[in-house]
């Protein structure tokens, strides 16, 4: 059968559809990504504008024809922090399910780091044996770790690399006086998550997942072989030499760089600074880059779920 698994995040909108049956790798088929930002929608309060309701609805009604259009049997439709913590969330939520023509999932933070976790255990096999995962997003900054497939921490915390350049980098370029301020605050932020990862083994791979950790690493990583295919590898102080020189140059030089595309000029100095410091407080010297992350995770979660016959069972 062919699953979509659609992902309004505080980024993008995105639509991945993929075979699947029983026992099997799930077979990516299509791949579609809207650019929406939705922090720069925030109002005073909290809530998301008429503006950037509208943008939403206009996404997802774009990627609901794609669905159709490659001829998804069951659509996964959900929904992560920009949604969830919106003023208006409700009423967002509303309208998104009227667009689509069906219910809306919103994953809490721990739900979201659940689900990466699959994933990343999945991807990277049980071999891998105890995995920390980090995995930043628009709004929320996810972590997890433990030995089997259902982390023993997992963790939500508002560091999302949107959320954080609105807050604390606002100018272009934002100037390293910005980029102390942000990291003193992601500190604080951080420390009760450290504490809790603190108090278990120490992993034998941390791992990273999110399309921010994937340009990070594009730009300041490297190609090494290993658990029988090639992995990229984020170390934290090829990451920290990068963060003077993202913060001195203005978003539009920014997607010149290698790896840096660009919906993610803007967010990426916000990014580094959030994932460094993790690295930092988490005492990690490097992290390996997984392909899989949310979207997988939801595919995989419901594919278990389903009651699947065999043609001699039916």
């Amino acid at each position: 059968m062919r699953l979509g698994i659609l992902d309004i995040g505080s980024n993008t909108v995105h639509l991945l559809a993929a075979d699947a049956r029983p026992g099997g790798r799930p077979l990516a088929t299509t791949s579609d990504r809207t650019v929406v930002r939705l922090m720069r929608f925030l109002t005073a309060d909290g809530a998301i504008s008429e503006e950037g309701v509208e943008a939403l609805e206009t996404a997802v009604l774009r990627a609901r024809r794609i669905a159709d259009d490659e001829r998804v049997d069951t659509l996964l439709a959900t929904a992560t922090s920009a949604v969830r913590e919106a003023a208006n969330g409700d009423a967002v939520i509303a309208r998104i399910e009227a667009a689509l023509g069906q219910p809306l999932q919103v994953l809490t933070g721990v739900q979201e780091a659940e689900l990466t976790f699959l994933a990343v255990r999945r991807w990277f096999g049980w071999d891998a044996g105890r995995i920390l995962l980090l995995d930043i997003g628009g709004g929320s900054f996810e972590f997890a770790a433990g030995a089997e497939e259902l982390p023993e921490v997992a963790a939500s915390v508002p560091l999302g690399a949107g959320r954080t350049t609105v807050q604390f980098l606002p100018a272009d370029p934002p100037g390293e006086d910005a980029v102390a301020r942000l990291r003193a605050h992601a500190e604080s932020v951080l420390e009760p998550v450290a504490a809790q990862i603190g108090a278990l083994p120490r992993p034998d791979h941390v791992i990273g997942s999110s399309k921010a950790i994937r340009s990070l690493a594009n730009l300041a990583g490297r190609q090494v072989t290993g658990l029988g295919f090639d992995r990229t590898v984020l170390s934290r102080s090829a990451l920290g030499s990068w963060i003077p020189r993202l913060a001195r140059i203005p978003a539009s030089a920014r997607q010149e760089l290698p790896g840096i595309t660009p919906d993610r000029t803007f967010q990426i100095v916000a990014a580094a600074v959030a994932l460094h410091t993790a690295m930092t407080v988490l005492d990690v010297d490097e992290l390996e880059v997984s392909p899989w992350a949310l979207r997988e995770g939801v595919l995989l979660r419901y594919i278990e779920q389903l009651n699947w016959n065999r043609p001699d069972d039916a």
